[in-house]
């Protein structure tokens, strides 16, 4: 079955996942962990992307991000591409650390932002990476702890956070402890990490109650949210695309970005769809690639078009560059 494309509009609240390939660890010590908390930092304030609550484990990671101007994509890309590349160089290992697609949940806020960033900031003590609440309240390692004040961030939204508890700082970073804290006994909330419709009702209670009705609502494996949350960000994702897809414009759109990225880069336009097998020129199609299906939401014949290759050849550099990441 093939994949479903990102909801990915500008100023969406998402749950995003990051696991290890095969399970398999994506930081090895401190280092690596200060390595990939900076970059988070980092790019998050250079693509204006908010950052609420993550929490970096062993093999995995959780990010409640809200996308920037350009979406989520391109923070995703430089962050999952570049920490990968550091990683091997420093480990001297060879092959890709990420699996191949990250998850990304877009979420409906009123009803899920608290529970979502309690949910996330309690991953080091459910997987006992810490021993107790005191423990997590220092941890550097999750946005808990900026929330808490123990450590200062300047990409995290610390005030967006507590202004969900109360209106005077010392008063709301109570009331966040304390329901954090009443969080613990929950353990593992696979409504708001699992799928379709179960995650889209909260719940196999409610979704047992609805079967019972014969009720229909509508679910959907990219968003947490009511159904008609669920609906409203199809309808939306439905208009973008039909707009991205007109002809003219979307064919403009992509003939001046092609042409000011081989400006920038000091090829011809002429050069990039010859088919040239060089280095740079093979990079620059690639991003180009990725950048004209994942983030124009153009389709791989015309993205062959537009880069002198065919379709088959867009898919495999769409492929080999997710991978990458």
């Amino acid at each position: 079955m093939p994949r479903q494309a990102r909801l990915d509009a500008p100023g969406t609240l998402h749950h995003v996942i990051v696991r290890g390939i095969e399970k398999r660890q994506i930081v090895d010590d401190v280092k690596d962990r200060e390595n990939f908390v900076a970059r988070m930092g980092e790019i998050a304030l250079e693509t204006a992307t908010t950052i609420y609550a993550w929490a970096l484990m062993s093999n995995h990671a959780h990010i409640l991000v809200r996308s920037g101007p350009k979406g989520l994509s391109g923070f995703m890309r430089r962050l999952l591409s570049g920490y990968a590349i550091s990683y091997n160089i420093r480990h001297k290992r060879y092959g890709h650390l990420f699996q191949n697609r990250y998850k990304s949940i877009v979420c409906e806020e009123d009803p899920y932002f608290k529970e979502l960033v309690r949910y996330i900031h309690l991953n080091p003590l459910r997987a006992t990476l810490v021993k107790s609440l005191r423990e997590l309240d220092g941890c550097p390692w999750c946005g808990h702890s900026g929330i808490m004040g123990r450590k200062r961030h300047e990409w995290q939204d610390r005030e967006y956070v507590l202004s969900w508890f109360g209106r005077r700082e010392a008063e709301a970073t109570k009331a966040y402890r304390r329901y954090v804290q009443e969080g613990i006994e929950d353990g593992r909330r696979p409504e708001l990490v699992g799928g379709g419709l179960i995650r889209s009702l909260g719940g196999w209670s409610q979704a047992v109650s609805l079967r019972r009705s014969k009720e229909r609502v509508l679910g959907d494996e990219r968003i947490l949210g009511s159904g008609a949350f669920v609906e409203r960000m199809i309808e939306e994702a439905d208009e973008k695309i039909a707009y991205q897809l007109s002809g003219h414009e979307r064919r403009q759109q992509a003939e001046n970005h092609i042409v000011m990225m081989c400006q920038k880069e000091g090829i011809t336009v002429e050069e990039l769809r010859s088919g040239s097998r060089r280095g740079e020129v093979s990079r620059i199609r690639s991003e180009l690639a990725m950048w004209l299906v994942e983030d124009c939401g153009i389709p791989l014949a015309e993205a062959g078009r537009q880069l002198g290759v065919t379709t088959s050849a867009v898919s495999k550099m769409i492929r080999r560059k997710s991978n990458s990441t």
